[in-house]
């Protein structure tokens, strides 16, 4: 029987963010399933639109064997501590050289993690796994669409397939296509060649949404150019707030011969490239949105929603902000709704209270931020939750959820969600979970950037996106780069990168 070692170790790194991933992030999840180890990923990696749950369906219709090690993954933040990288990847190296005889080895991770020591998380993994595993034995990963796939990472695994959709709702249909492409290197028994390019320009996240132009017809296009000759082809818009040498786009192809790769992979750059001009669109200031978006609920059908896209968590977002709160009360909105505001101190303080008491909290705004401040107001407790629920919309999957104590607080005609735990608003559970109706509102403000798409755009009438304070820029040039390769551009059409002094190592020799 064909025995494949797995496992999953995901984080999308925003260096310039506040706050870092510990060991204890990892083992909660933060919107994505807890931490798991040996058979208990089996049951947990089920159903559910992960890439490993994806891989194991597939792997196990094929009659293969599995080796479970970890899995695990963390809300999007500032730096992984050292000490959770070290354990966890220990974790996954120890399962595999533990899992005994194998045929291959297959990761799910997210190719934009950067420790405390390592720019490139996910090359390390791979060259730690490579040096276990020899350089006989097949290794696959999938990848996010937001990767910031490095020279190393390519070198190591024999394949990298990223996700073709954001939002995100291909993520087990990527794993599943790592388990073909896993077949097709243990029936041929041969590798195939690889061919890597990095783009010339960095793409701010929201303008990669899959839903819309010019990302929806490149990725139509790579479905088309793959073959008998190139069975694998990935274009990695990649996550532009890490600030290292191999940050930005890149497409990678495995092909029959060096000259297929090659082939398909200058194609879809040469693609990509001659969109330059097309990744761009209007942002709104916080008042500017929130009065475009009343002026239009006054003959909606349907909510007005907004994106809070620079404090979304899953960009590395505390979560926390209150520019897009305030914006709201003082213009007066009604029927309006936000979320979620993670602030365990204020979640607390409304259960203490009890449901319909009056509290003055001072509400977020505790991640630092410049422009940013807890919002001192008067709110009244209209909801409590133990914060356990499930989130059936197409990003989340039927994933179940765990915000911790949670809260609606209202104040005029604005309800807010509050959590202890911070997650990615991307499904209207995230606002049923503590009594508010996201379909009867006349305005819907989502701490998101491109996720929440997926299950909202069907009860929108219209969607925004607004630039309050946070830790993720819209606009990437925004951002204070230090140690971006050279020539490259911070934004669509901008200014190329200079650095000033030499980038620090990308892998380590520990190991």
């Amino acid at each position: 029987m064909t025995r494949i070692a797995v496992g999953g170790f995901l984080h999308e790194t925003n260096t310039f963010a506040p706050t870092k991933a510990t060991y204890a992030d990892f083992v909660h999840g933060g919107g994505w399933p807890s931490m798991a180890h040996g058979g208990d990923i089996l049951t947990t990696m089920r159903n559910i639109n992960v890439g490993l749950a994806g891989f194991i369906g597939a792997a196990q219709a094929r009659g293969w064997e599995i080796a479970p090690t970890i899995a695990c993954a963390a809300s999007p933040s500032a730096h992984v501590t050292e000490d959770a990288y070290e354990r966890i990847v220990k974790a996954l190296v120890d399962g595999i050289k533990a899992a005994g005889q194998l045929d291959a080895v297959y990761l799910d991770l997210h190719g934009a993690m950067v420790s405390e020591h390592l720019d490139d998380g996910e090359g390390e993994i791979l060259r730690r796994v490579r040096a276990v595993i020899g350089n006989d034995l097949p290794l696959v990963a999938s990848l996010d669409l937001h990767a910031n796939v490095t020279p190393e990472m390519v070198e190591h695994a024999d394949a990298l397939i990223a996700y073709r959709t954001y939002p995100h709702v291909d993520m087990a249909d990527t794993g599943r296509a790592a388990a073909e492409h896993l077949a097709l290197l243990l029936d041929s028994g041969h590798k195939y060649a690889k061919a890597f390019r990095q783009l010339p320009f960095l793409i701010p996240i929201s303008w990669q949404c899959t839903n819309d132009q010019p990302t929806k017809g490149i990725y139509q296009k790579l479905a088309a150019m793959q073959s008998d000759a190139v069975p694998t082809l990935s274009f990695a818009p990649g996550f532009p707030a890490a600030d290292f040498a191999h940050c930005g786009p890149s497409v990678f192809a495995y092909g029959r011969t060096q000259a297929d790769a090659d082939a398909a992979a200058d194609q879809l750059a040469a693609l990509v490239e001659g969109h330059e001009d097309d990744f761009d669109g209007r942002i709104f200031t916080p008042d500017e949105g929130v009065l475009h978006a009343m002026e239009l609920a006054t003959r909606a059908t349907k909510p007005i929603v907004i994106a809070d896209t620079q404090d979304n968590p899953g960009a590395g977002g505390d979560s926390d902000t209150t520019g897009m709160l305030r914006a709201l009360v003082r213009n007066n909105a009604t029927k309006a709704a936000i979320g979620v505001i993670h602030d365990p101190e204020a979640a607390l303080a409304a259960h203490v209270a009890g449901v319909g008491a009056v509290v003055t909290l001072a509400l977020g705004g505790k991640s630092g931020i410049p422009g940013d401040e807890p919002y001192e107001e008067t709110f009244v407790v209209e909801e409590l939750s133990d914060g356990k629920f499930v989130a059936p919309g197409p990003y989340y999957g039927g994933r179940d959820m765990d915000m911790g104590p949670s809260a609606c607080l209202r104040i005029g005609d604005v309800r807010v969600v509050v959590g202890s735990y911070k997650a990615q608003l991307a499904d209207q559970s995230m606002y049923r979970y503590v009594g508010i109706e996201p379909t009867e509102q006349s305005i819907l403000v989502n701490k998101s950037s491109v996720h929440f798409r997926a299950d909202f755009e069907p009860i929108a009438e219209k969607l925004l996106i607004c630039a309050a304070p946070g830790a993720m820029p819209a606009d990437t040039a925004a951002l204070p780069w230090t140690r971006l390769r050279a020539g490259v551009r911070i934004r669509p059409n901008g200014p190329a990168f200079a650095p000033e002094t030499a980038p620090r190592s990308t892998s380590s020799a520990t190991g």
